[in-house]
């Protein structure tokens, strides 16, 4: 049975909200993007990784694969559900619901990856958005590890964990609007 945690406190309650100015920055691509059989082939042979995205994420499970984070929302861009059950794997090491609004990083889902990362991994569920996870993702998995995210219509993007990209996203989210959430988000 996977241990599933919710936790609310108020040093978890701050939350970096994306200001209209950032966003073309965060949509543009900050490692190489494959598909289909190339991709499939690129995430076999990774080592440590961290899957954003409910597709990427279960297409690296039905690989027999497991990320040792992944981070989803049971929905795509293309309003078409997920199930659960694709996520089972890795749902069994450990569970952690948070909720992280639209266009937010909420600390919660940074300390959930933190966690995972640090204590053998396993399933984010967010209530929300995920698409910011990629950047808690980059955060906190160690040095030679690779992050992979969706882009919709196009493929897999593949993030070397490394310094340079580690101070990227410091600096992106430091760009961020810093504000406190009621919900302790």
């Amino acid at each position: 049975m996977p241990r599933v945690g919710t936790r609310s406190a108020s040093s978890e309650g701050r939350v970096w909200v994306v200001p209209p100015s950032l966003r073309p920055t965060l949509a543009e691509r900050y490692g190489p993007v494959y598909a289909g059989d190339d991709a499939d082939r690129r995430i076999v042979a990774l080592g440590t990784f961290g899957a954003c995205g409910d597709r990427v994420t279960a297409r690296a499970l039905e690989l027999g694969h497991p990320p040792l984070v992944g981070i989803v929302d049971y929905k795509t861009r293309r309003n078409e559900p997920v199930p659960r059950g694709q996520f089972r794997a890795l749902a069994e090491r450990r569970t952690v619901r948070v909720a992280n609004p639209p266009g937010t990083l909420t600390e919660r889902l940074r300390s959930a990856v933190r966690e995972l990362a640090d204590e053998g991994g396993g399933l984010i569920e967010v209530d929300g958005e995920e698409d910011l996870g990629a950047l808690a993702l980059v955060e906190a998995l160690p040095l030679g590890a690779t992050v992979i995210y969706g882009i919709p219509g196009e493929g897999v993007s593949f993030v070397r964990v490394d310094a340079a990209s580690k101070a990227h996203v410091h600096d992106l989210i430091a760009q961020m609007e810093l504000r406190r959430s009621d919900r302790g988000d």
